[in-house]
């Protein structure tokens, strides 16, 4: 089986365009007369239907789905029929490869497949939360109301992630060039400058003779220090393979200081604000936490999760096998236990996502605000401790020559 692009014109006269699964060009071109479509243009993709699904169909955006999605369930909500409507929003999709999948779903939805299951069928676009969610709205007849809650929450998800990589890139990249531009000065530069030093066929100062042998060292022994950072990074790479080693790596993620705590209270607003979000949908509790607990990409708080999923089962309630996790903060807890007692769990996460998404982003801003400027301090002392270096020798001399 292939896949083949095509334009083509309905019998209103509209153009349509989409991919289509045959065995060859002339089979296409009949599934879609059978369709009710007259190609006008028919190429193939050169991919197999395997390859098309590890490679062509990988790259959507949380935000072009969340678009996507809020379309369908629009359209749903207004009557139109699910494979018109899949139809309709593959067609207005211009990037990526999400118009292409549509088209796929829909095809599979037309030879009697349900729509959860055709969207299993691309994992990489489509996470288990958003099958789950689906497969509710299709049992109790709620898809549009389940999408538009879907779309919300994808929309949500993206935002604040996109607000978090924000707030860290100008940093990250002030780092970066601020460390190259040193690492420039100190092999390359600064030896040309200390072997005129040298010359003055005088006694250096302590600041002069520390700049020329860390500048000496850098310049012979560059070659060593990269192979040093190459292999500590290949060795942590194929520790962090091993289980015990990713489960280390992911642990120590929440011990780093200031960063830490930051990272834990965001892992905290994503499992409170998707664990509602199913909730609301009409998944059980158990189910959530499976998903939940397959999302969160965290071995440590997988574990966690596991232990609590188990606690659950066994009868207790979600607040306290939480609290006894050790893992995730107390109000997490808390919190959860007075939206047990009220009857009102799901609108409880949902507050405690708000007030984790806000917390973080407070603290966040507040970071950077202070770390820009001690970023910038530290380059200016240890430029100063440059030109100190290279400048006091040369005070030396012109006042001997005074």
């Amino acid at each position: 089986m292939a896949l083949y692009e095509y334009s083509a014109f309905d019998a209103l006269g509209k153009k349509r365009h989409g991919v289509v699964e045959a065995l060859s060009q002339k089979a296409a071109g009949r599934k879609l007369r059978d369709e009710g479509l007259f190609p006008t243009k028919l190429t193939t993709t050169g991919n197999p239907v395997g390859t098309a699904q590890r490679t062509f169909f990988r790259r959507v955006s949380a935000a072009q789905l969340g678009v996507a999605t809020r379309q369908l369930a629009t359209m749903l909500a207004a009557g139109m029929p699910l494979d018109e409507a899949l139809m309709m929003v593959a067609e207005q999709q211009t990037q990526g490869s999400l118009g292409s999948v549509l088209t796929r779903v829909r095809d599979d939805v037309l030879q009697g497949s349900a729509l959860h299951s055709a969207l299993q069928a691309h994992p990489k676009i489509f996470p288990p939360l958003y099958t789950s969610m689906v497969q509710v709205g299709e049992a109790s007849g709620t898809l549009d109301k389940v999408l538009l809650q879907l779309a919300e929450f994808t929309d949500d998800q993206a935002r604040f992630n996109s607000q978090f990589k924000a707030a860290l890139t100008y940093p990250i990249l002030m780092f970066l060039v601020g460390s190259g531009v040193l690492l420039f000065l100190m092999a390359f530069v600064v030896p040309k400058i200390t072997r005129m030093l040298e010359d003055l066929e005088q006694a250096l100062p302590l600041p002069t003779l520390l700049l020329m042998s860390f500048s000496k060292f850098l310049a012979t022994y560059w070659w060593l220090l990269l192979i040093l950072v190459v292999a500590l990074f290949w060795a942590g790479q194929r520790f962090s393979l091993t289980v015990g080693g990713r489960l280390w790596f992911d642990r120590k993620k929440y011990s780093v200081p200031l960063l830490g705590p930051l990272a834990l209270q965001n892992a905290t607003a994503r499992f409170a604000r998707t664990t509602a979000t199913l909730l609301r949908s009409g998944v059980p509790l158990l189910t959530a936490l499976e998903i939940v607990q397959n999302l969160l990409g965290n071995s440590y708080l997988q574990q966690a999760l596991e232990v609590v999923r188990e606690k659950v089962t066994e009868g207790a309630g979600l607040s306290t096998p939480l609290y006894e996790s050790g893992v995730f903060p107390a109000m997490l807890s808390q919190m959860t236990a007075v939206g047990e007692r009220s009857g009102e769990l799901e609108g409880m996460l949902f507050k405690i996502a708000e007030m984790y998404e806000h917390q973080v982003q407070t603290r966040l801003n507040g970071l950077m605000a202070l770390l820009e400027p001690l970023m910038i301090l530290l380059m200016g002392t240890v430029v100063g401790f440059i030109v100190l270096a290279i400048l006091l020798p040369i005070f030396q001399a012109s006042q001997g020559i005074g």
